[in-house]
């Protein structure tokens, strides 16, 4: 994992019209998406069987990801980040548990970033697998130019589910997903892109990335 320094990270919601700005310490993120062969290791299944196990693991809802994150973190012995209350959906996030997560939203654009200022942090064909250059697939992880706090796939290859819910008054349980997949258009790979769907939701170029808090 890649040591993120702390700092700050300015945020938007085009569809609000609003802006803020999130002070982010210090934490560990995945040089990569989480892989198939990773998710396997753990779980003993693949949701999308694919040529290799180093391709980014999709077909993952919101809920698969922070169950695999506390699978991982028990399987390391550290303390489970997430809590499901199977009854009524809920599921609640230790923060102070040293255990693996997701990261969330302000994190994982502040760590896309990489101290760049722009919408990308480098030419797109050079970073990133989208729907000019795919071939309608994802690849394995790693293949293209990281960014400049070694970072790979942070935009295109497959969207990363965050913590984070979108407009809870508005979309209830929906929860954010960042940076573009290999079926997005150019545009729509990019550090300030956000969507969002229920945390059931689960497709093909959907997967995500661990975090954890800095040591």
């Amino acid at each position: 994992m890649a040591e993120i320094p702390g700092g700050t990270v300015d945020l938007r919601d085009d569809r609000r019209g609003t802006r803020w700005q999130a002070e982010i310490a210090p934490f560990l993120l995945g040089r990569y998406p989480v892989t198939a062969g990773q998710h396997g290791a753990v779980t003993g299944t693949d949701p999308a069987p694919s040529a290799s196990g180093a391709a980014p693991v999709t077909n993952i809802s919101w809920l698969d990801a922070v169950e695999v994150c506390n699978l991982i973190s028990v399987r390391a012995g550290l303390d489970q980040a997430y809590s499901h209350d199977v009854r009524s959906g809920e599921v609640t996030w230790d923060r102070t548990a040293d255990g693996y997560r997701l990261p969330t939203e302000a994190e994982w654009q502040y760590a896309c970033k990489a101290g760049t200022t722009g919408y990308r942090y480098g030419g797109i064909d050079e970073i990133a697998w989208y729907d000019a250059n795919s071939g309608g697939r994802a690849h394995d992880v790693g293949g293209r130019t990281p960014n400049a706090w070694g970072l790979h796939d942070m935009l295109g290859n497959v969207w990363e589910w965050c913590w984070d819910l979108y407009d809870e008054e508005v979309y209830g349980a929906y929860r954010i997903f960042r940076g573009g997949g290999w079926a997005e258009s150019e545009r729509g790979c990019g550090a300030t892109v956000r969507r969002r769907s229920h945390p059931t939701f689960a497709i093909d170029d959907l997967g995500f990335r661990l975090a954890r808090g800095a040591a």
